[in-house]
């Protein structure tokens, strides 16, 4: 499976919800990781205000930053390579880059109306 690295801005904490005013981006973001990693992805986060060294030694990252700054932020790689840039990956993205299913809940909608038909 691939390895999934997120380089989010500087965040008052390791996923960005906390405080008094949450970012709902972050706490889908929050909710997905999450989901992506009980399926077994492999995805790592890395936050500029508390792991800073994350940033600078990797080249990548580092030549990300030199070019465009913390502005552009979050950077998603995969297995190394800039996958997506400014914004964070939504459920599917991260389903089709890990190969893992999209949505647990459409297969449980599926199996509650019988097939195709609707309740």
């Amino acid at each position: 499976m691939k390895t999934i690295q997120v380089f989010d801005p500087a965040l008052c904490c390791s996923t960005g919800v906390c405080g008094v005013d949450v970012d709902q981006q972050l706490v889908t973001f929050a909710a997905d990781v999450d989901w992506a990693k009980k399926a077994g992805a492999r995805i790592e986060r890395f936050n500029l205000s508390q792991q800073p060294l994350a940033f600078a030694q990797n080249a990548v990252v580092k030549g990300f930053l030199e070019r465009s700054g913390q502005e552009a932020l979050p950077l998603v790689l995969i297995d190394g390579e800039v996958a997506l840039a400014g914004r964070y990956p939504t459920r599917d993205e991260l389903a089709r880059w890990t190969g893992i299913g999209a949505r647990a809940e459409s297969t449980t909608a599926a199996a509650c109306c019988g097939g195709s038909r609707c309740c």
